[in-house]
């Protein structure tokens, strides 16, 4: 099957999980011998960058260009909140992108179009598929259709501007973005917060959680002697929970140490906290060689986040590890975590809560690492070979539902 990909990131240009869940799809799409072309962005570099070109040829083919806009969408952090406004107000209006994406698909002719996180390439895309009459498969990823910043925080509301904004700016999204033939959500959590927002009425939603990377980490070793060893394994800002966390392990009585792996707006932060504590150890962002080697040395990883999550990476990849986890009860993260099984759920944004957690975690340690095996089976359910068998027979259903018509 010719099938094309597209997504507002792709790696090696990234931020998050989403695009590294596209990019492991389609490898595995490759491997199986469909052909694949991904439709993607990158950063202004002279006008050249604005045509769509293939940029990489790999398994698949890349074609690459900037979106007229104000700016990057990777560098939303550098600009006012009214800049980035208007920012989105272009990204949900401007015809550009589609026209240039319609193009290539019209000259492309694939069979299928999948398409992932839209924001920061145009949301009119879709208009674009619609006016081919392709069959297409929408994976969500986050809330961004909803909330432009992608970020909902436990416990805090919307500001007033955000809130008089959001109706009219999800009226629009929902107008624009049209309807897919079916739309993937890797979340019940996900699904229902679209539902319940008057999204895709009508509209077949399967949940179907993420692939996990491929990662091949090593068997646990006997655990070496000393204090409770935590990681956590983010991107450091303060929706992640981070200054929670670090509050949380201040009111710990017990020996500890604290990993913390990861990049962002608040590393500053983390290593003026290592520096005066030696019992927190930061190491910057981690390969995921190095994040597997951490993975060996500690008893649990730490998933703090305030804000509403889909289906964290590092959840997955903990998993695959055999380690348990302590984990924000929010979003999807208790779709992957059963409470008291794979490790502890807490309320998100307490510190008091999270420090009691860890608690209860140190005194059950050992049957924890006892669970070792049964925690990393946990995990199989998640495998790319299981999701890519899923989507290659949605991916008939769908083709033949859309002849049929």
């Amino acid at each position: 099957m010719k099938i094309a990909v597209i997504t507002n990131l792709y790696p090696p240009i990234s931020r998050g999980g989403a695009e590294k869940v596209a990019q492991r799809i389609v490898g595995e799409l490759v491997r199986r011998g469909h052909k694949v072309m991904v439709i993607s962005t990158m950063p202004l570099c002279g006008s050249g960058t604005m045509t769509p070109e293939v940029r990489e040829t790999l398994g698949e083919t890349v074609y690459r260009f900037y979106p007229l806009n104000l700016y990057y969408v990777l560098k939303d952090y550098k600009f006012p909140y009214l800049m980035r406004a208007l920012w989105h107000l272009i990204d949900l209006f401007s015809a550009s992108s589609a026209k240039r994406i319609e193009n290539i698909l019209r000259e492309e002719k694939p069979d299928m179009v999948l398409t992932h996180n839209l924001k920061g390439i145009g949301l009119r895309v879709p208009q674009a598929i619609k006016n081919l009459n392709l069959p297409w498969i929408h994976t969500l990823h986050d809330v961004q259709l909803s909330v432009p910043s992608g970020l909902l925080i436990y416990g805090k509301n919307l500001n007033l501007v955000e809130n008089v904004l959001r109706r009219p700016y999800e009226v629009s999204v929902r107008s624009v973005f049209g309807r897919p033939d079916l739309v993937i959500s890797p979340s019940k959590f996900l699904a229902d917060f679209y539902l319940e927002r008057g999204f895709f009425k009508g509209l077949e939603i399967r949940v179907i959680s993420n692939p996990a990377p491929e990662h091949d980490f090593c068997a646990r070793s006997v655990r070496m002697p000393g204090p409770l060893r935590l990681l956590v394994a983010s991107q450091l800002e303060r929706h992640k929970g981070i200054l929670e966390l670090l509050e949380a392990v201040n009111l710990l009585e017990i020996p500890f140490e604290l990993h913390i792996a990861g990049d962002g707006t608040l590393a500053t932060t983390v290593q003026e906290f290592s520096k005066k504590d030696s019992r927190i150890i930061y190491h910057g962002f981690v390969s995921s060689t190095s994040l597997g080697q951490l993975f060996e040395i500690v008893d649990a990883v730490v998933v703090p986040s305030k804000c509403y999550e889909n289906s964290p990476t590092i959840i997955y990849e903990t998993l695959q590890a055999g380690l348990p986890v302590i984990a924000s009860d929010i979003g999807g993260v208790g779709e992957l975590v059963k409470d008291g099984e794979h490790g502890f759920l807490v309320e998100p944004g307490r510190a008091a809560a999270l420090a009691e957690a860890i608690r209860k975690f140190a005194a059950e340690k050992e049957v924890f690492r006892a669970r070792c095996e049964e925690i990393r089976a946990a995990s199989f359910r998640y495998s790319l070979k299981t999701y890519v068998d899923n989507l290659e027979r949605i991916m008939l259903e769908v083709k033949e539902k859309k002849k049929s018509r």
